[in-house]
């Protein structure tokens, strides 16, 4: 598709307005106008005709999605110009896929040149292979470290919503019984698509029937044309709206552009988590356990020896093992960046071995041997990266088993990751260079400015003031101040090393047995929701749910069908959970979710905005910290008539400087300290 402005200029006389369009497909969803989603539509629509980038904050229940996708569709057919959406989470991504855009473009058809075409896109991993279910690859031996065999961006972190994602597996299904059952699934899908078998398997299982696409045979595989990824990426080619997740963005900007169609125009719904899926996509690591695979691999399927390899992964692994916990903000260590170089070394000399020989164009191609080029290839990458004589737009540290974040590898091997200082700068370059972004969520202002956030986007600041960006804030139907208090707990000490107090334990009761149950808990720990819910076991006589008793979908099933049940939960449920009505009246938060303290890369980048002269604090730790809480407090109140409250247990929240900048970055409930004003509230709702 091309860029045609001044066909569409011609054509908007004959077609509808934006507008007119909205309130057909609002209609027929059976709703009503919402002025919040028509100022976001027409703002959306000036923005890509005008190539200009746009930042909309959309309270919820403003209907964001039509707002967004109507104006997407218009453009789309009108400029014969490609548009992507991408979403963050799996819910989102099936609510648009499988509702939204279906119904946007069924209802706008008649009044366009042509109706709209729409396609989902994944990463590769993400679709099951025919190849390989065939029998064209040998066997994985990959177990508990198969997803760090994976390319980076791909794997877990390459499906929108992986980090949530949890598959039934209550040990009564073995290994080869979920692989049994991918094989006969493999007979009856149309897709290919993971997401579509319910229930889904464990990630061990799927690694059988599926490739990344370093490992897969391309224009020589047999089965090509039957290949789901491959038709897949085609209909995305033709169609004109595309609908992906942030993974796919952050492997875009990362390096690889040509996992998306050519497009003008990027739609970026829960914006606020595109910096943080961009990290984690340009995020690679280093163990003993990946050299090993990798050689494994080459000595199996591509008949070698990895006698210099073998050789280098040993004195790797002594080193790393003896490194202590942290980062490395000057670079790799003297000894340990030898030893890295000296992987990086035999992974080049073995790739000249285990590459195909080119001039044997007759020869079957070989999954076993792709794979094997594949893991020394990505080995390889990784090494010379964290090699590299300047690591300066790196952040570099090592996790041992059992510490600090990047730790929780089953193989019990200590691992080297790096990660980017910054990805402003890759997103401005790969993802905003010579298309249009449009970014929305419901918290895209903290402390009531857009610039923390565009500034993660790579847009420069005051985008009002003759920047290349546009914030606006479309509002929210609902009244916070009458439907909703905020309740710090002033006279509490403030929190400490411990993940939970007895005073607190007090409080949690107090407030849990006034509200009758009903109650979100928001925890920074794993540790301080076993500890609560233990302690609220003891204390009260209401169900009370803790994350990983079982399913979070099951789990908040049973939190939303009685509303006398308490969820306590950690970050998984801090966003995407929507459980409006008697449920949830009231979201206790324990503290400020500041960053750990032992986070490498939100150290590091705090250090850095240190150097520069700024306040690596509050651009920093307050920001992320802001983000989580707004998303926190926003679990409370999800339709017109909801009711409640939202107790933090910090009282920093009202007697630090920062506490300003954070609860205006909240919901603008009524504020309270008063234990028993709230307690009264929580009564009367009960009841």
């Amino acid at each position: 598709m091309t860029t045609a402005p001044d066909a569409a200029e011609s054509a908007d006389a004959e077609v509808a307005s934006v507008e007119e369009l909205l309130d057909l497909a609002v209609a027929r969803l059976g709703g009503g106008r919402r002025e919040g989603q028509h100022r976001m539509a027409v703002e959306v629509d000036a923005a890509v005709e005008g190539r200009r980038h746009l930042l909309v904050q959309a309270g919820t229940g403003t209907g964001k999605s039509l707002g967004y996708l109507v104006p997407a569709v218009r453009h789309a057919v009108l400029a014969d110009e490609r548009v992507i959406v991408s979403t963050a989470t799996l819910a989102l991504q099936r609510q648009v896929v499988t509702r939204d855009l279906p119904l946007v473009a069924d209802a706008v058809a008649p009044l366009l040149p042509r109706t709209p075409k729409v396609a989902l896109l994944k990463g590769w991993h993400n679709y099951l292979c025919r190849h390989k279910t065939s029998g064209g690859y040998p066997a994985d031996d990959a177990t508990l470290f198969d997803l760090s065999a994976l390319a980076p961006g791909e794997g877990a972190a390459d499906h929108p919503a992986e980090a949530g994602r949890t598959h039934r597996d209550d040990g009564t299904a073995s290994l080869a019984d979920h692989v049994r059952r991918l094989h006969a699934w493999a007979r009856e899908t149309d897709s290919g698509d993971r997401d579509e078998l319910v229930p889904g398997v464990p990630d061990r299982a799927w690694r059988q029937v599926s490739v990344t696409s370093l490992e897969c045979l391309g224009q020589r595989c047999p089965l090509l044309a039957e290949c789901f990824p491959e038709q897949a990426r085609a209909a995305a080619r033709e169609a004109d709206v595309v609908v992906t997740n942030h993974a796919m963005l952050g492997i875009a900007v990362s390096g690889n552009p040509g996992v998306l169609p050519e497009h003008g125009v990027v739609i970026v719904d829960e914006a606020h988590e595109l910096a943080d899926r961009v990290t984690s996509a340009a995020t690679v690591d280093l163990s003993l356990t990946t050299i090993e695979h990798a050689a494994r691999l080459a000595r199996r399927h591509a008949a070698t020896e990895t006698t210099q390899l073998d050789a280098a992964a040993q004195a790797f692994g002594s080193l790393v093992a003896q490194a202590p916990a942290g980062t490395f903000p000057l670079g790799l260590p003297d000894d340990l960046r030898t030893a890295v170089s000296a992987v990086r070394d035999a992974a080049r000399e073995l790739l000249t071995r285990v590459k195909p020989d080119g001039k044997a164009k007759d020869t079957p191609p070989n999954g076993g041997s792709k794979m094997a080029q594949s893991a020394v290839l990505q080995l390889f990458e990784v090494a010379e990266r964290m090699a590299a004589e300047d690591t300066s737009g790196d952040v570099l540290w090592c996790a041992r088993p059992g510490e600090g974040p990047g730790s929780g590898w089953g193989d019990g091997v200590s691992r080297l990751h790096a990660a980017p200082l910054h990805v402003a700068g890759l997103i401005r370059a790969g993802l905003l260079a010579e298309s249009a972004g449009v970014f929305t969520s419901a918290t895209l202002t903290l402390g009531g400015r857009f610039d923390a956030v565009a500034g993660s986007l790579g847009l420069g600041r005051d985008g009002d003031e003759g920047g290349d960006w546009t914030g606006i804030d479309v509002g929210s139907p609902f009244d916070y101040p009458r439907q909703g208090i905020l309740y710090v707990a002033r006279h509490l000490p403030a929190p400490g090393r411990e993940p939970t107090t007895e005073a607190q334990f007090d409080e949690i009761a107090g407030l849990i047995e006034a509200a009758g149950g009903r109650t979100l808990g928001l925890f920074s720990s794993r540790r301080a929701v076993d500890a609560a819910a233990e302690a609220m076991r003891a204390r009260l006589d209401v169900p009370v749910l803790a994350q990983g008793d079982d399913q979070l979908p099951t789990l908040v099933q049973q939190f939303a069908a009685d509303p006398a049940t308490c969820l306590f939960g950690t970050l998984s449920l801090w966003q995407g959970v929507d459980v409006p009505g008697a449920s949830c009246q009231l979201v206790l938060i324990d503290r400020i979710p500041f960053p750990r303290p032992d986070d490498p890369v939100r150290s590091a980048r705090a250090r850095a905005v240190e150097q520069s002269g700024g306040n690596g604090f509050m651009q920093v730790s307050a920001t992320h910290a802001a983000l989580l809480l707004a998303q926190g407090a926003g679990r409370l109140i999800r339709t017109t008539d909801d009711r409640g409250v939202v107790a933090v247990l910090d009282p920093r929240l009202v007697t630090a400087r920062y506490g300003t900048f954070l609860t205006r970055s909240m919901p603008d409930f009524w504020p309270t300290t008063d234990t028993a004003v709230v307690r009264a509230a929580l009564r009367r709702l009960d009841t």
